[in-house]
């Protein structure tokens, strides 16, 4: 990360969403949005990394008018959405996937979790849930309950996650994983306090950012900015030049940050783009 920020270009913003720049209501308001158009008049290029589905995220990726692949599922599955070409898709193996359906069935966890696999751009779980019904609508998506969820293994996940309204058992089931995979094995994350997530290793918002800026764009990161709210974006954050964190992200989250921005509720990302682009 760059410590002298005066120092800094500015050439590629790169946003989470929720939390970031869709708050409880689910939009983004019209002074990010203003904020995000003026950068963009600027010459910055603007793009969306997400722990959502590609095709959820596609509504807010259309808000920014972002004209760059979309950076969805953590950075496993990077699409452009107007050519439809598909960069990078970085799936957790079936053997994996398998396990970790185990681990989840156990006794102690099987009625505590909904479990969601993500499988070519749809949710698969085992049954509609309260807590999957609550997601789905957020999302905008239909989720596709089978029963079983070792009937959709036949290809591998993009992504694995377990939702539990208990942020104990979130934490208690993070903290367990991370003995049993290290993190050359599996990328495990928590994207708010009540979802456990689970992404192939070498996929996190940082590597995709870098990927983006380094790869695609010919960019350094001291020509990035990122923007995130919790522990799915630390990568990008750590990565980027200017690693602006929310004001409702957790305290571990805002401290390896360059800057903390206000709450996602008083148009933090606004706030930021105005102090460093603008």
């Amino acid at each position: 990360m760059i410590n002298d920020i005066d120092a800094l270009d500015i050439r590629l913003l790169v946003l989470d969403i929720d939390g970031t720049i869709a708050g409880q209501s689910n939009d983004v308001r019209e002074p990010v949005k203003q904020a995000i158009r003026s950068a963009q008049a600027k010459g910055v290029q603007v793009a969306i990394a997400t722990g959502r589905m590609y095709c959820s995220a596609l509504r807010f990726y259309h808000e920014v008018a972002s004209t760059l692949p979309l950076l969805a599922y953590q950075g496993a599955w990077i699409q452009d959405p107007a050519t439809q070409q598909i960069y990078q898709h970085l799936p957790v193996s079936r053997t994996t996937a398998e396990a970790l359906l185990d681990y989840f069935e156990s006794d102690a966890l099987r009625s505590l979790l909904s479990v969601h696999f993500y499988i070519n751009d749809q949710l698969y779980v085992r049954e509609v849930t309260p807590e999957t019904k609550i997601y789905a609508e957020r999302a905008n998506i239909q989720p596709m309950p089978v029963g079983d969820l070792r009937k959709t293994l036949d290809s591998e996940p993009t992504k694995v996650l377990a939702l539990s309204d208990d942020t104990a058992i979130i934490e208690q089931m993070l903290g367990s994983l991370r003995k049993q995979y290290t993190p050359a094995e599996l990328y495990l994350t928590k994207s708010v306090a009540t979802f456990f997530e689970a992404t192939n290793p070498a996929a996190n918002k940082g590597t995709a950012v870098r990927y983006l800026a380094e790869e695609m764009l010919g960019l350094s990161a001291q020509n990035v900015m990122t923007i995130g709210d919790n522990f799915n974006d630390v990568e990008m954050l750590e990565y980027a030049g200017l690693g602006v964190a929310m004001g409702n992200a957790p305290a571990e989250v805002q401290a390896i940050a360059n800057w903390v921005a206000p709450d996602v509720e008083e148009d933090g990302a606004a706030a930021a783009i105005e102090a460093f682009v603008l």
